[in-house]
């Protein structure tokens, strides 16, 4: 799989609970941060995807994710 890099600058406040979150995890920092990048782009996504089918949903009487959660269950 080919890679490429990527640097970032980290306020020391950020630095740290990438530190911590890594050594409690026993990854790498670079896998940490690539997981949590990975999540925030996906979470983006979602709610891009979102945003465009409200419309849709509202007009058939979805409002709220409990309308959608009744429908499906």
């Amino acid at each position: 799989m080919k890679t490429s890099t990527l640097s970032i600058r980290l306020d020391p406040e950020l630095d740290r609970l990438l530190t911590k979150a890594s050594r409690q995890d026993g990854r790498s920092r670079s896998d940490v941060a690539r997981e949590a990048l990975r999540r925030q782009l996906r979470l983006s996504q979602f709610e891009a995807v979102r945003r465009r089918l409200m419309p849709f949903a509202e007009a058939r009487g979805f409002l709220t994710d409990d309308d959608v959660f009744a429908q499906v269950s």
